[in-house]
C-alpha cells in the first residue's frame, strides 16, 4: 500500500455513476469522471457493470491502476438508511440485503446504489466497501422535528418520520464555513442552505442539526429541480379521485415533473434567467416561487434557532447565482443580514464572506464537497475511529 491510500467514491444513479478518486487526507482527486444514460435506447452502455467496467477504463487512460494505486477502499454514496444506518457501514452480503429491504423508503434511489454496490464488489471483490448515507447526519434529530403529526402507531409500524437527506454536504459545509470564521462549530448556529437540482435547508446548532427541509424521502421542503418540495397532501387524493392518476403516476409528476421545471420547462437557472430576460412570464414565476420558498425557511430556521451566526449557500444554484443569493436574503437587515452587493456579484471562487463587514449575521459561500467528506469517513471507519 502507498504511503497515501486512495478511497475510490462512486454515486449510482438510476441511469448515471459518477466517481472519483481521492487521497481523504487531502482535498484533491486523482481521477474522476461519470457515465450517464445507463440503459437508456439511445445509450451503448447497457447497464451498471458495464458502466463500471467503462470507468475503470478510463481511470486507466488517465494512468490510475486501481490494483497497484494503492485502493484502501471504496466509497459508496447511499441516499436512504432508514432508521438503523445511521454511521458509515463496512459492507458485506447481510448488509446489503439490510440495504434492499430499504428501498420502500426510497424506490428512486436506493435501488441503483445497491446495484453499483453489488456491481463494484464483484469487479473489486478484495478492497473494502464502505456505505455512506445521506441520512446519516439528521439521524438524531430532536424528536419534535423529527416526528409527523401522524398516527403514532402507523408510523412506528412503517417507519415513517423526517430523514433529512444532502447530510454529506450539510456535515461538510458547516464544518468548512466554522473554519472560514475561525471558531468551533459547537460555538456556532448555522443556515447550510444546499441548492442545486435537489435543493434543502437545513439548522444547525453546535454542530448538530435541530431542524432540515427534506423529509420522509427527498421530495418535501424547497422547490427543486423537477420536484414540487412542500405541498398539500390533499392535493395526492384529489388527483387519484378526480383526475383519475394512479399513485405511482402522481408520485412520478411530484418526483420528475414539478419544481421549475414543472412551472417553466426548464431547470437550469441560466437558462431559466435568459427566459426571464426575454419576457418569460412562467420562468418569472418558477423563479419567483423558488426564492419565495426558500425565503420562507431562512425566516424559520431563523426562528427557530433563536439567534444566527452564519448562512451559507452551498451546490450548484447556491455557489454559483448571485441573483437567487441576493433575493433570498434582500430586505433581511433587520434581522442581521446584510448582504454586500460588490462580494456576492464577485467572481471569486472557494470560501468566501458575501456579507457586509459589519452584518451580524456571516453569509458565506462555501463550496460542497461530498466525495472528499465519503472518502475521509471511508478511511476513518477503517481506521477505527
Amino acid at each position: 500500500m502507498t504511503a497515501n491510500p486512495l478511497v475510490l467514491v462512486i454515486n449510482s444513479g438510476s441511469s448515471s455513476l459518477k466517481y472519483q478518486l481521492i487521497d481523504p487526507h487531502s482535498d484533491t482527486a486523482r481521477a474522476g469522471g461519470g457515465i450517464q444514460q445507463i440503459g437508456e435506447p439511445s445509450s451503448r452502455v447497457a447497464d451498471h457493470e458495464e458502466a463500471l467496467r467503462l470507468a475503470f477504463a478510463q481511470l486507466s487512460e488517465a494512468g490510475v491502476d486501481l490494483q497497484s494505486c494503492g485502493l484502501l477502499a471504496v466509497g459508496h454514496r447511499v441516499v436512504h438508511g432508514g432508521k438503523d444506518f445511521y454511521r458509515p457501514t463496512l459492507l458485506d452480503d447481510a448488509r446489503i440485503a439490510d440495504l434492499e429491504k430499504l428501498s420502500q423508503l426510497a424506490p428512486l434511489h436506493n435501488p441503483p446504489a445497491v446495484q453499483g454496490i453489488k456491481v463494484a464488489r464483484k469487479l473489486l471483490p478484495d478492497v473494502p466497501h464502505v456505505a455512506v448515507f445521506d441520512t446519516a447526519f439528521f439521524h438524531n434529530l430532536p424528536a419534535a422535528a423529527a416526528t409527523y403529526a401522524i398516527n403514532r402507531e402507523l408510523a412506528e409500524r412503517w417507519q415513517i418520520r423526517r430523514y433529512g437527506f444532502h447530510g454529506t454536504s450539510h456535515e461538510y459545509v458547516s464544518e468548512r464555513a466554522a473554519e472560514f470564521l475561525g471558531r468551533p462549530p459547537g460555538d456556532l448556529r448555522q443556515i447550510v442552505l444546499h441548492l442545486g437540482n435537489g435543493a434543502s435547508a437545513s439548522a444547525i446548532a453546535g454542530g448538530r442539526p435541530v431542524d432540515t427541509s427534506m423529509g420522509l424521502t427527498p421530495l418535501e421542503g424547497l422547490v427543486m429541480g423537477t420536484r414540487s418540495g412542500d405541498i398539500d397532501p390533499g392535493v395526492i387524493s384529489y388527483l387519484w379521485r378526480s383526475a383519475n392518476m394512479s399513485v405511482d403516476k402522481i408520485e412520478s409528476m411530484l418526483n420528475n415533473e414539478s419544481g421549475v421545471w414543472g412551472l417553466a420547462g426548464e431547470r437550469d437557472f441560466r437558462r431559466l434567467r435568459a427566459m426571464i430576460e426575454s419576457g418569460d412570464e412562467s420562468a418569472r414565476l418558477a423563479y419567483d416561487v423558488f426564492v419565495h420558498r426558500l425565503r420562507k425557511y431562512v425566516g424559520a430556521y431563523l426562528a427557530v434557532l433563536g439567534s444566527v451566526d452564519a448562512i451559507t449557500f452551498t451546490a450548484g444554484i447556491g455557489e454559483n447565482d448571485p441573483a437567487v443569493r441576493r433575493d433570498a436574503l434582500a430586505g433581511l437587515e433587520g434581522l442581521g443580514i446584510v448582504l454586500d452587493e460588490g462580494r456576492n456579484l464577485g467572481e471569486a471562487s472557494g470560501a468566501r464572506r458575501i456579507s457586509s463587514d459589519d452584518s451580524p449575521i456571516a453569509v458565506l459561500v462555501i463550496p460542497t464537497y461530498e466525495e472528499l467528506a465519503i472518502a475521509r469517513d471511508c478511511a476513518a471507519l477503517l481506521a477505527g475511529s
